[in-house]
């Protein structure tokens, strides 16, 4: 257990680093809002995300790749539209320039639900649906 969370957070210091950059990247040299920029961080991020946790924090779980991908995939989409949420409220209260203060936060909000729902579902190896 204490493997597979140091493992957890691991992968997702990396998913959320990639992310982060992402988002820096898309606003600073491409002007995109940074709200929409949180779309493309997320797409990368999930990528590394996925692949960071099947095969380091759930290797051995049992679960087939389509279902955990599929799975993983209602997780991360799920979390991503509550980080979207959270973000614009709180790039409105904040401002734009807060951005990246801002969406480091949501992010460590996310990932607990995250870990949680990951490892009782996504990457579970027994069950059904």
């Amino acid at each position: 257990m204490i493997r597979r969370v140091a493992w957890f957070v691991f992968v997702g210091c990396a998913a959320a680093a990639v992310h982060l950059v992402m988002v820096k990247l898309l606003v600073s040299q491409l002007a995109w809002p940074p709200l929409v920029a949180n779309v493309g961080g997320w797409l990368l991020a999930f990528c590394v995300s996925f692949a960071g946790h099947w095969h380091l924090t759930f290797p051995r779980s049992g679960a087939p790749l389509v279902r955990a991908a599929t799975r993983f995939f209602a997780i991360s989409a799920t979390g991503f539209s509550i980080n979207e949420a959270m973000y614009a409220v709180l790039l409105r209260v904040l401002g734009d320039e807060w951005y990246l203060v801002v969406l480091f936060f949501v992010l460590l909000a996310v990932a607990v639900i995250t870990y949680l729902l990951s490892s009782r579902w996504a990457f579970r190896g027994t069950g059904t649906l």
